[in-house]
């Protein structure tokens, strides 16, 4: 029991773990994957705002510088030293290290480029990026349309290497320029690492949380399953204890039935035979012609002892049950107990092969333990029981119009639940299922046996 019991605990208590393991490491997952599905709606939700808010920062930057040029052009007009001195306004109007500005004619020449100065005086109109798209000729086109953006690949000062930009650009009709600025569009892609590192460093603070709340309810999980086994076993051994001192009593209740049925049955029934025979010898002796009737009644009180000894032994184990079978023993039984009782029994009982031993004699009892129980408790007018047999299994039913009971209540109550819970172990240790239904006005015991039970 010791070894057996831990064993069983431990697997109780590991049933009940793994499918909470097995669930957090589902919410685990769930949440990274529903963590990495936000991050990428996120990141696709931010990017057109982040990309609009460069857009707005560049187009503000050159309005800004074409302001400043227009200031110039309203105060001195075509003077060419104006337009020098709104180029130098425009050099060192910078934001950073790869942003600026730059001025191209309409003929693509290049007017100031603060990166490149050695640009500065030539045409770019033939300028093209790694995929041939002609950058000054796509920049100026936006601008004659009225001003807009263009997006393209140029070598960034900072790297040396060819990336994207991103650039606005604005006509100064005054003196035929066209003027603009870009930003390297590495920028989303730092706010999208960003985003991504926010979202990863919530996941694992979530991921955390929850290992630490599945760590608390496993070691709940434990110490209830302890303080449960504990509780378990206590209320265990005290229900065995009980059920082994209602054995005992019940088997003094069987010894005590069979003595007073033996003493106040059979012995004074055996008493009066004996005195009869006596009888019956006087009058032999005398010659008396009394003596035939006294014999007579003599053998009449033979005949009832035999009658109740069969009684008995029937009650025992009947007899029918080996001679017969299981059939024959129902019908005989219930025949016996409406002959007993007055009660009316409508008995239905088919056709069965040879069963083995412990199954019938596991039927029997429970029909005859039950038939007892109605004639004890129930205060039924009528019975009706049936044992059916089909290629599903034998089936008892057995079913009564009396005042009914509450099972659950009369479980709990160990002497009086003992015939039931009796019944019940009798039929489960086969691998049957027994059932048992009441109300008032009716109680049904249903037993049922599978297929494979019934094969000698």
């Amino acid at each position: 029991m010791g070894l057996q019991g831990l064993r069983l605990r431990s697997m109780v208590l590991l049933l009940a773990a793994i499918p909470l393991v097995l669930a957090i490491a589902a919410v685990v997952w769930l949440v990274r994957q529903q963590s990495e599905q936000l991050a990428q709606a996120q990141m696709a939700a931010m990017q057109p705002i982040l990309l609009q808010a460069r857009k707005d920062e560049l187009k503000h930057f050159v309005q800004v510088g074409r302001q400043a040029v227009s200031r110039l052009y309203l105060s001195t007009g075509n003077d060419p030293a104006a337009q020098r001195q709104a180029l130098e306004l425009l050099r060192r109007m910078d934001f950073g290290n790869d942003n600026y500005f730059f001025v191209y004619d309409l003929q693509g020449n290049s007017l100031m480029h603060p990166r490149l100065a050695e640009i500065e005086g030539s045409s770019q109109w033939l300028r093209r990026d790694s995929t041939g798209a002609p950058i000054i000729q796509q920049l100026l086109h936006q601008a004659r349309a009225g001003g807009g953006f263009v997006d393209y690949l140029w070598n960034r000062p900072s790297t040396g290497r060819e990336e994207r930009k991103l650039s606005y650009v604005e006509l100064v009709p005054e003196w035929g320029w066209m003027v603009g600025t870009g930003l390297y569009m590495d920028h989303l892609q730092e706010a999208q690492a960003l985003i991504a590192r926010s979202t990863a460093t919530a996941v694992q603070q979530t991921r955390n949380q929850i290992l630490l709340i599945a760590l608390a309810a496993l070691l709940l999980v434990a110490a209830g399953g302890l303080a449960l086994n504990m509780y378990e076993q206590r209320a265990a051994d005290g229900k065995l204890r009980a059920m082994a001192q209602q054995v005992v009593h019940s088997q003094e209740d069987e010894r005590t039935r069979v003595a007073r049925e033996l003493h106040d049955g059979i012995s004074q029934l055996l008493v009066s035979v004996k005195f009869v025979c006596e009888s019956a010898l006087v009058q032999v002796e005398r010659g008396n012609a009394d003596a035939a009737q006294t014999l007579r009644h003599g053998i009449g009180l033979v005949q009832g002892v035999v009658r109740d000894v069969r009684r008995i032994s029937h009650d025992l184990r009947p007899t029918l049950l080996d001679d017969l079978g299981l059939a024959s023993a129902i019908e005989q039984t219930a025949g016996e107990f409406g002959a007993r009782t007055g009660v009316t029994v409508e008995a239905r009982v088919d056709p069965l092969p040879t069963l083995p031993d412990a199954v019938a004699t596991a039927v029997f009892r429970v029909a005859q333990e039950a038939l007892g129980n109605v004639e004890k408790h129930a205060q039924a007018r009528q019975v009706w029981l049936q044992l059916l047999h089909s290629n599903a299994g034998l089936t008892l039913l057995l079913r009564d119009d009396g005042c009914g009971f509450d099972v659950p209540a009369t479980l709990r109550q160990v002497r009086a639940g003992l015939g039931l819970t009796n019944m019940r172990e009798r039929i489960e240790m086969l691998g049957g299922r027994f059932t048992l239904e009441s109300a008032p006005g009716t109680t049904q015991l249903t037993v049922w046996l599978p297929p494979t039970l019934l094969k000698t």
